[in-house]
This record gives structure tokens, sequence and C-alpha cells, in this order.
């Protein structure tokens, strides 16, 4: 994946008695929708097969493919199928069965025009997709549907249906080969926190920790004039509003980001859970939130409180989306409407999250008993109004899975008297939500991006991972 987009292994299935003129026609214009969508593609040339289109029909057709495929293993991110005709599932399983590449699918199947279904111009694809389905099924290889059965390859649905698709590939590459950084351990008082790095890892997510200890012995051997810690306090400082009182304070959160940052780029980390309450205010003297919000912004999201399914669930948005995730705590009813919730956390909300100014600040609560000089780093914002997708991940050990929900809702203009990151966001059937929450031993933190992107999380995890996920309604 490069930039967001991606490259597909393109298979032409056809059947030899069916005109080959029109899997010509299919194969030219499903490489420049490809093309045209910004990804890229490996195919066999037009005359590596009898049919003169690239088209595969036989096994020997189908182990063409699987040769080239492999050879690209390492480019290909997804696999796409697409049916001009009846097509041949013989050629087609042996080309994705003997590749093993492990990536997603997608099934595309032409329309037959119904005033054009003489020998020389039917397809039969609506039939011939059913054949080739049924075939992965009995293979135990999982595939994306389009959002018809079958249209024309000249449909704006194409262009729709392939970046669905390339995003589908972000999240399930990209949670399969993901090194989420634990920094720290899970603080004494969040049991909720917990999760089991063993599942985890059955999914291909690798927790990679490091103790707090180390990130604060580099933070304090970073001189005044280390280049990167000069850089880090510009960037903080365009940021979000920095207090004239906290200016002294800036430099020892600075410090604190470049060791950071440091370390996840030296440990090839996608996402990373950091250790807050309260051991870093109290041996360091600041809050990570603004670090953990300037790292998600740029999309390594940044989970509080050592929360790694948090983080994953941050990941899994931000994979989908292309857009910076947040972490919040579903945390105050609204008694004038019971959809209403007001997510919060103490300041680690991301700035295009938030789509408005910041400003840093103490923490709250534990300012209180630490004091505000020990606390600082909060960031204070208001989030704009707007649509979001809402999703979280749970380490199930006495079931032994992954489990999971999804589902959207809108954040609202709603004034809050709270400091902090606030939104006040509003959800269908909330109460429904909260009592699956409740009984099924979810934690209390959600992860949220400011997009509709349920659809593609779901098919996701549950086709590719194998994650239990209750989609609300």
């Amino acid at each position: 994946m490069r930039n967001g987009k991606s490259c597909f292994g393109v298979i032409i299935g056809t059947r030899a008695y069916f005109n080959s003129e029109l899997a010509r026609d299919v194969r030219k214009q499903l490489l420049k929708t490809i093309a045209d969508e910004g990804h890229e593609y490996v195919i066999l040339p037009e005359d590596a097969t009898p049919t003169g289109s690239s088209s595969i029909e036989t096994r020997d057709d189908g182990l063409k493919v699987a040769r080239q495929f492999r050879e690209h293993r390492d480019e290909i991110d997804g696999i796409i199928i697409s049916l001009p005709n009846f097509g041949f599932e013989i050629g087609i399983i042996n080309a994705i069965n003997d590749a093993e590449l492990n990536v997603p699918i997608l099934v595309q199947a032409c329309d037959d025009e119904n005033d054009k279904v003489d020998l020389d111009s039917r397809r039969d694809a609506f039939c011939g997709k059913i054949s080739v389905c049924n075939n992965l099924y009995q293979y135990g290889i999982p595939f994306t549907d389009t959002t018809l059965h079958t249209y024309s390859i000249h449909s704006e649905l194409l262009a729709k249906d392939i970046n669905r698709f390339a995003a589908i590939c972000r999240v399930v590459n990209g949670l399969r080969h993901c090194r989420l950084g634990q920094i720290g351990t899970r603080p004494l008082g969040f049991n909720t926190c917990r999760a089991s790095e063993k599942l985890l890892q059955r999914s291909g997510i690798t927790v990679v920790p490091a103790d707090l200890s180390e990130i604060l012995f580099a933070a304090q051997k970073i001189s005044d004039d280390d280049p990167k810690f000069l850089e880090m306090c510009q960037r903080v400082e365009k940021y979000a509003a920095v207090p004239d009182n906290y200016r002294e304070k800036l430099k020892v959160q600075a410090k604190f980001g470049v060791a950071v940052e440091n370390w996840i780029a030296a440990n090839d980390v996608q996402a990373v859970a950091i250790q807050c309450w309260d051991s870093l205010e109290q041996n360091y003297g600041c809050a990570p939130c603004v670090t953990m919000s300037m790292l998600s912004d740029k999309l390594i999201p940044a989970a509080c409180e050592t929360d790694l399914a948090g983080a994953i669930s941050m990941y899994a948005l931000s994979l989908a989306s292309g857009k910076a995730p947040a972490l919040l705590d579903w945390n105050n009813n609204f008694a004038e409407d019971r959809n209403k919730c007001v997510c919060t956390h103490c300041g680690n909300f991301p700035k295009s999250f938030v789509c408005n100014d910041l400003r840093l600040g103490a923490l709250g609560v534990l300012g209180r008993t630490l004091g505000k000089v020990n606390t600082f780093g909060a960031v204070y914002a208001k989030v704009t109004a707007g649509d979001f997708t809402f999703f979280r991940i749970s380490t199930d050990d006495p079931k032994g899975i992954i489990k999971s929900y999804l589902g959207k809702g809108t954040i609202t203009d709603d004034p809050y008297g709270m400091d902090g990151c606030i939104a006040v966001t509003k959800v269908n059937n909330l109460q429904q939500l909260m009592k699956y929450i409740c009984k099924n031993g979810f934690e209390h933190h959600v992860a949220m991006c400011r997009t509709d992107v349920v659809d593609i999380v779901e098919e996701a995890v549950t086709t590719y991972l194998g994650w239990d996920c209750h989609v609300h309604e």
C-alpha cells in the first residue's frame, strides 16, 4: 500500500465459447478504472492465454496467474476477479489457491443487456458469479461482494466498489501486520484496560513493550540545543495555543514528545498505548496528552492509560477512513435527550478530529491532586458538529475471541461546561447500546473517526479477521 493507494492482482475469468471481444472490453475498462482511481495492478499480458485478453479458463491459465502473483507477493494488497461472462471457476480457483497470498478478494460480474442475448452477445455472468463464489466457499477462501450482484463494467459503481475494497484491504493488511507499541504498564486503577497479547497475536498484531523509565531517561538526556527538540517546540506552538505561564513546561513536554517519536521510529510501531495516570506526572512532571494528540493527527493512533485494545480500535478506523481517530470515554449522560452522551477525555483528541482551535493546559482531575504545574500538556477543545463512526474491540479471554461493536452517530453543537476534550454525541437507541456494552463486558473507552466507515470496518474484521462484531442500529 502506497500513500493510501492499493495494488490489485487482477483476474479476468472467461469461457472459450463466449465472445472474446467482451472479455477484451472488460479488461480494458477495468484496468482504466483502477488506474483512474490512483491504484496499481498486476495482470497477465493479453497474449498470455489463448483468449487473447489475458482471460483465464483452464487450470494451466490459473497456474500462470498464480506464478505471476507470487512474484509480486510484496506488492499485491488484494485480488479483483472480474467476470465478463460465465467464466470458468477451475482456472480462477487454481490461480487464487496456488498463489497463497492471503489477501482480500473482490468478485465482480458484468450485466447482460436483455436485448442482446444472442450467442455473440450474451454473458451469463449472473450465473457464473454464483459458481465462482461457491468454489471460494468450498476452499474456505473469504471474499467481498460488490454493491450489486452484476452491473455494467462502465457503471460508476465500479469505482465506488474498488475504492471501498481498497479501504478493506488497508484495514485487513494493516491489522495483520501491526506493531503496537506499549509504553509503560497498565495503571493500577484501570482493570478495564487489560488485554490479551496472545489473542492479538493470533490476528497478526504484535505488542512491542517499553518500560516508561526508558522513555523518561531518553527525554531527560535531550539537550536544549537538540534540533529535534527545537523543532518539536515549534510544532507544539503551531499546533495549539500555549499559555505564557507554561513556557518552561513546554520544554519538558517537547522532550517527552521527541523521546516517544524516536522510540516509535526505532521500533517500527504503527499505533501506541501510553501510560499516563499517574506515573508520568509524578515522576517526570507533565501530561502526555499533546504528544498523543499530535501522533494521532499524523495517523499514528495513541491511546491513553495503556489501552492496547483501544489503540487497535483507533488504528482500524484510521486505516478505513484515512483520517485521524480519537479515543474517548462514554462519559456523561445528557438528561434532556437519552440518545445523547458526552464523550470526553482529559485532553488527547487530535486537531483534525476536533476541527476547531486547541489550547493547552493542566489536567483537570489529576491537576487537583498532583498540582497543575506537574500536569501540563492536556489539550482543551470542543469538537465541531458532524458525523462519526465509533468502534471498540475487546479481547475476551474466557471465550478466547476478539469481539467488537461498531456504529455511527452525530456530534452536536450542544455546549458543555467541562475542561479537556469534549464531544457531545447523539446515537440512535443509545440506551440499547449501553446495555450491550455493559452486558458484554466492554470497556469505557471507545474509538471514533469523523466519517462513516461502518461497512468497511465490518467487512474487514468479520470476513477476513474472524472477529465477532455487533453492528449497532
